[in-house]
């Protein structure tokens, strides 16, 4: 397997058996020569938007205060003490897609997002921890990172944030543009802006199984059939009427008991909710929408793209795409697993799909969640 530079020159089998959830890992020039993807007045700007997560987090005077964006306005860029932080960059820039892609040795499944954080000079949002896996890229002027860890995870109360009480830090860094810290679950750490600072944190999904066990059982709600009514026809006269019977919950009990699920639905679920777009997340379709033949001609000439937005899965016969479902036979699937692993078809690939696949691909490109490749010989002809 191929060594990789964000990995410090660690082949992704070595970095997971080493140090995914088990130890931090600092990695120098992890992406040499890095720039910032986004200007600040281009973050500042996404911040402003109402379907951007962000978050202003200032700590002044020693009181932490958080906003939630939008944002419309920003403190002075003069003053210390505050960062904005902005979720999902990937959803709104391609070079962050992209970013966020050269982390793909994990799963989909598991990688989240890109978000990006602005710091003024000391700024930073207090020692705390996560409970996922991180990468923290320096994308700009430096930060000092304090880790450690710490076993005490009690937190000061009363506080906006979730602020570590006791953190006894155990290494400190200072990263410049283009270094990585990776960091497990749980790790504490406090980082602080040395001077104007970017950081780049590509996290990734842990759901609680308690938050997936009560989604499995809205999501089994659908498929529950218990046919007939309760009834006590040998129901003898009571000299307790506000008691609930034996009887009663005995047959209650058996019908629940019923209630049966298989890998299939758990897989299923699964797909689904992992998935299913945040809340915050919006499709735009074509603004000139295409006949099917019209799509058909053209996917052949230039293939397909999921959009930046668009996460897609695949388990057994079943295809996942932004929280639906799909059983395919075998031959379609090959077009699909294509797709969902390179978030792309060629022409040569999307002229292989089968009229289902076809039919499939039209309306995902009618409702926004492909969009249609370029054309190479426009391309050519454009950089000649």
């Amino acid at each position: 397997m191929k060594k990789l530079t964000i990995l410090g020159g660690l082949t992704p089998a070595q970095f997971l058996r080493d140090y995914w959830h088990k130890k931090p890992l600092l990695i120098r020039q992890a992406m040499p020569d890095f720039t910032p993807l986004l200007t600040p007045a281009a973050l500042f700007e996404l911040a402003q938007r109402d379907d951007v997560e962000s978050r202003l987090i200032t700590h002044f005077k020693q009181q932490w205060q958080v906003v939630n964006g939008p944002i419309e306005q920003l403190p002075a860029l003069t003053q210390k003490d505050w960062t904005l932080l902005v979720q999902g960059a990937n959803l709104h820039h391609d070079g962050a897609d992209a970013l966020l892609r050269q982390f793909r040795f994990i799963p989909d499944a598991r990688l989240d997002d890109l978000m990006i954080s602005y710091a003024t000079d000391t700024g930073g949002v207090g020692p705390h921890f996560d409970s996922y896996d991180v990468f923290l890229l320096q994308a700009h002027g430096q930060r000092r990172w304090k880790i450690g860890a710490t076993q005490d995870l009690t937190l000061v109360e009363d506080s906006a944030l979730k602020i570590l009480k006791n953190f006894t830090p155990e290494q400190e860094f200072v990263l410049e543009p283009g270094d990585m810290l990776y960091l497990p679950p749980q790790y504490t750490h406090d980082g602080s802006a040395i001077g104007e600072c970017m950081t780049y944190s590509i996290g990734f999904r842990a759901p609680p199984f308690q938050e997936l066990g009560e989604a499995f059982l809205r999501f089994m709600a659908d498929s529950i059939d218990l046919p007939g009514r309760y009834a006590d026809p040998q129901l003898a006269p009571t000299k307790h009427p506000a008691e609930i019977s034996r009887d009663m919950l005995a047959q209650i009990a058996d019908e629940l008991n019923k209630v049966r699920f298989t890998k299939d639905d758990i897989a299923i679920f699964v797909g689904k909710y992992l998935s299913e777009p945040k809340a915050n997340v919006f499709f735009e379709s074509p603004p000139r929408p295409l006949t099917l033949v019209r799509f058909s001609t053209m996917l052949e000439k230039r293939g397909v793209v999921l959009s930046r937005k668009t996460r897609m899965l695949y388990r057994g016969k079943h295809v996942f795409i932004n929280g639906e479902s799909f059983v395919v036979g075998r031959a379609d699937k090959a077009s699909l697993m294509l797709l969902a692993d390179q978030r792309m078809l060629d022409c040569a690939d999307a002229s292989n799909a089968s009229t289902d696949v076809l039919e499939a691909l039209y309306t995902w490109h009618e409702y926004g969640w492909i969009t249609l490749g370029r054309n190479p010989l426009l391309s050519s002809k454009a950089q000649k």
